[in-house]
């Protein structure tokens, strides 16, 4: 039910979507460009018009009752920054807790301008041996789209780079808040 009425509200907005890759069971989905509110509702329709689903982040402040059982519904992953462990650590060992286990992650880490992309996308991928999905939101296209399959090397400026390069022709809904330089 979830994926037909998510469907039927993109394609009510004008809006596809594109898949390339296959549904991992474990995965870290790299989604970019990151400029606006509306990225996170529709790469989350999105993913649920194809039928798959994804966990994203959130500050454990955020899980009180009820908001924590509408945010649990959805994939939120309560992460506690007062810990010892670092968030790398922490979602990390999520993937050992689960036979099916994806996470949306923003490298951006934030709507502004930001061409110095957080690591941490990749070095969950990279501790939890599991791919990382490049998945775009394009909204000159009206496109979102899960593309290309990439596997961390180790070597984090070179798979940056790419990475980056990848994103290069994806439009944002602010295209002067997206950097990929």
């Amino acid at each position: 039910m979830k994926k037909r009425i998510s469907h039927f509200i993109l394609h009510l907005l004008g809006w596809k979507v594109e898949v390339s890759v296959p549904d991992y069971p474990k995965c870290v989905i790299c989604v970019a460009p990151h400029t606006s509110n509306a990225d996170f509702f529709l790469g989350k329709l999105a993913y649920m018009s194809i039928g798959r689903h994804a966990g994203f982040m959130i500050k454990k402040d955020w899980f009180f009752f009820p908001l924590n059982l509408i945010l649990r519904s959805m994939g939120g992953v309560p992460v506690d920054r007062s810990k010892r462990t670092d968030l790398i650590d922490q979602i990390a060992e999520e993937f050992t807790k689960h036979d099916r286990f994806s996470i949306a992650i923003t490298p951006e880490a934030t709507r502004k301008r930001n061409p110095d992309w957080k690591k941490g996308f990749y070095f969950i991928a990279l501790k939890a041996n599991v791919p990382i999905v490049l998945a775009y939101i394009d909204y000159k296209e009206k496109s979102i789209g899960l593309k290309k399959t990439f596997i961390p090397t180790g070597d984090f400026e070179k798979d940056l780079a790419e990475i980056k390069q990848f994103y290069k022709n994806y439009h944002a809904k602010y295209p002067h808040l997206f950097a990929t330089e």
